[in-house]
């Protein structure tokens, strides 16, 4: 019978202890499969590669680019998607070397069928798994089609009012019948500027969300700046738990545009703040 006893006690303490493990457990941003990364428009003012030794620096390990970029190092002209191979190679060596992955690529909206070819080409080589844009109407279809055929999405860009997908219902008008790799680059600031309430565009975007351009503004007009995650308007921890329950997983971008000669002290800043907020997630 002690043995019985002392045997209960030792299964009851264990579970105790297994419980308090797993109630004081913190969410990470891997644990949702949430990826959190920069659109190199952050760092502007400095090259890609540049840019990516920035990120390494902030312990981040995806990129966005974007094409008005210098390249850098011993490289000449942007980072357009119509450059050499041999320079494809060269910042696929260096991503590679810093341990930071291309994931999206944009804004970027090229006229033609051509272009869009070239482009999507340049998206396989280089691993990119979103190419963010705002295609016209009448170039959905075709887009819609080599997002099939390379299995790319595009991730679809609210600009500020008055572009044509500042409004979330534009875009879901736009998007009815084409690839289900279409969808939505959610640019938190631009709906604030465009007087939306970026809570309720998450919302109304639901399961169409590729990738997050992550920001808070200081204030509700078409002129907002960026500000530290979680001082400004925006409802930032309203939108990540409505992104948890939509079960979104995917980029988060952080397009940090105050400051560009010297905004890492606020993008630090930024980091802590979301990762506080991700920890409480269940």
């Amino acid at each position: 019978m002690k043995t019985y006893i002392n045997s209960t006690l030792v299964i009851i303490a264990s579970l105790i202890m297994m419980s308090c493990g797993t109630s004081t457990k913190k969410t990470t941003p891997a644990d949702l499969g949430w990826e959190m990364g920069a659109q190199a428009y952050t760092f502007r003012k400095f090259t890609f590669l540049q840019t990516i030794d920035k990120l390494q620096e902030l312990g981040l390990h995806y990129v966005e680019a974007y094409p008005g970029q210098d390249i850098g190092g011993d490289m000449q002209g942007k980072m357009s998607y119509e450059m050499s191979s041999a320079y494809r190679q060269n910042i696929l060596d260096y991503l590679r070397q810093h341990d930071v992955k291309l994931m999206a690529y944009g804004v970027i909206t090229p006229d033609t069928k051509a272009q869009w070819d070239s482009l999507f080409v340049f998206a396989k080589e280089m691993g990119i798994q979103n190419i963010t844009s705002e295609p016209k109407n009448d170039q959905m279809t075709y887009v819609s089609q080599l997002c099939d055929t390379y299995d790319i999405d595009v991730a679809i860009h609210n600009h500020p009012q008055p572009s044509h997908y500042w409004n979330p219902d534009t875009l879901l008008e736009a998007i009815k019948g084409q690839s289900s790799h279409i969808g939505s680059c959610a640019d938190l600031g631009h709906w604030v500027r465009s007087g939306l309430d970026p809570l309720e565009c998450v919302k109304k975007l639901s399961g169409h969300i590729k990738e997050i351009h992550i920001k808070d503004v200081a204030e509700r007009s078409p002129q907002a700046v960026d500000t530290v995650w979680g001082t400004g308007v925006i409802d930032m921890k309203g939108i990540l738990e409505e992104l948890h329950r939509q079960h979104f997983k995917g980029l988060f971008s952080i397009e940090y545009e105050s400051h560009p000669e010297n905004n890492m002290p606020e993008i630090r800043k930024s980091l802590v703040y979301f990762d506080n907020v991700v920890a409480k997630l269940k």
